[in-house]
């Protein structure tokens, strides 16, 4: 259950961050303190971005920011960032981006059934609305506990 991996101290409701950076650093945070990424996975991403540009944005209003499990990934995670006034990652048609998951994850059995779980709240229109739209805690915990 996606519920096992968003717990509340992986998620964070924010009014506004100043750029899509930010919204990377922010989102990293609780990965960062919980010992599953280390500043060098974080500053993979914002590398890759400014070299082949925000290619983890997946949807209009979602990105997923991740990269190699061997840049600083120590162990598979998830947290969650929700931006009330959404930022621009510079995703044409995406932007603007309310809600960063930010994913780390090792190979294996345990990473394959985390996107699964992903996928299905992804591909499920009404929800994904709802998750781009929710602003409080209450709100995230309900759309994520039924995957």
């Amino acid at each position: 259950m996606l519920s096992n991996w968003l717990t509340p101290e992986r998620i964070k409701i924010i009014d506004q961050v100043t750029d899509w950076e930010q919204a990377i650093k922010l989102s990293a945070e609780p990965l960062l303190i919980d010992g599953a990424i280390s500043e060098k996975y974080i500053a993979a991403i914002i590398r890759s971005h400014h070299e082949t540009g925000p290619y983890y944005v997946l949807a209009p209003g979602l990105a997923m920011p991740h990269a190699r499990p061997e840049q600083g990934a120590y162990k598979t995670a998830l947290s969650l960032l929700h931006i009330k006034q959404g930022v621009s990652f510079a995703a044409d048609e995406n932007d603007p981006v309310y809600v960063v998951i930010f994913l780390c994850a090792l190979s294996g059995e345990e990473h394959l059934s985390l996107i699964s779980q992903l996928a299905e709240l992804f591909s499920n229109e009404e929800d994904l609305a709802a998750l781009l739209k929710a602003d409080n805690q209450s709100a995230i915990d309900a759309l994520i506990a039924k995957y």
